[in-house]
């Protein structure tokens, strides 16, 4: 039944399937099904469904059917942020590595890696990279090098299940610096390998672009202005970043955008 209140019908009548006797179910069934589709029962839809809700089987459904499915079980959503002055450092070492995991069919957020870095080559942060930030030197003294860091994320990645080469999942980030730029940039340097889950992503100004026709020149601000968002968090937080970028996603989402790899292989 195409029809969103005869689908809520026929799921009522699955759920008190127990209350008609056997042998009169297939004939209930059929009746039911041959009033659906002349769409008597049209005018019912919202009370039928406010039955189902009051059931738990309300926001499930909404969540499911409200937007079309996307191309992967799993977005990543990551946004680091790295040592920096100006004049600009060199190298940039990575501080703050937030990555949430967003559910590809419900647009909301499973789980959380959150971790800060300790950096190595210009270990003491510069007040322009605090105030920037808001990372002061006590968040990143003593915590792990990249490395360590690094091999927590891929394990926090198997206990997701996101190394199942039956999980769909890419990362997403606001631009292509962190992924094209900056991981791989550091991890040159210090002579580490780039894992494969971090060589295709999607860039969020790229997708906004192709969905609401204008380019992002201010990033997320400009995004979440022209989707009437209010900014959560503070500007270059990472993990706050990273719930900007997920709630412009859902909103994106919810509005019938499919997200799609816009990076180009290595």
């Amino acid at each position: 039944v195409s029809d969103a209140s005869g689908c809520s019908m026929v799921a009522l009548l699955h759920t008190g399937a127990a209350k008609f006797p056997r042998n009169l179910l297939p004939r209930v069934r059929q009746a039911v099904c041959s009033v659906l589709a002349a769409g008597v029962l049209k005018g019912y839809g919202s009370i039928v469904s406010r039955k189902l809700a009051s059931h738990g089987f309300g926001a499930s459904m909404a969540a499911m059917s409200s937007f079309p499915p996307q191309r992967y079980h799993y977005f990543l959503v990551l946004d680091f942020e790295a040592t920096c002055d100006k004049p600009q450092i060199h190298p940039q070492e990575i501080i703050e590595f937030p990555i949430l995991k967003l559910n590809g069919r419900t647009m909301e957020i499973e789980s959380t890696f959150h971790m800060y870095v300790q950096p190595v080559v210009h270990p003491q942060l510069t007040p322009f990279c605090t105030e920037l930030t808001g990372i002061i030197q006590g968040m990143v003294d003593g915590q792990p090098s990249l490395q360590q860091v690094l091999e927590r994320v891929d394990e926090w990645m198997a206990k997701e299940g996101l190394l199942d080469p039956s999980v769909k999942s890419i990362f997403v980030t606001c631009g292509d610096w962190d992924l094209k730029v900056m991981l791989p940039g550091q991890c040159q340097y210090l002579g580490l390998p780039v894992a494969d889950y971090f060589k295709q992503w999607i860039n969020l100004k790229k997708a906004y672009s192709f969905a609401m026709g204008s380019w992002p020149k201010n990033g997320l601000l400009d995004m979440n202005k022209g989707l009437n968002l209010q900014h959560i968090g503070r500007p270059h937080s990472g993990i706050d970043d990273c719930k900007n970028i997920a709630n412009i996603m859902k909103t994106l989402a919810h509005r019938g955008f499919i997200f799609k790899q816009t990076s180009k292989p290595f």
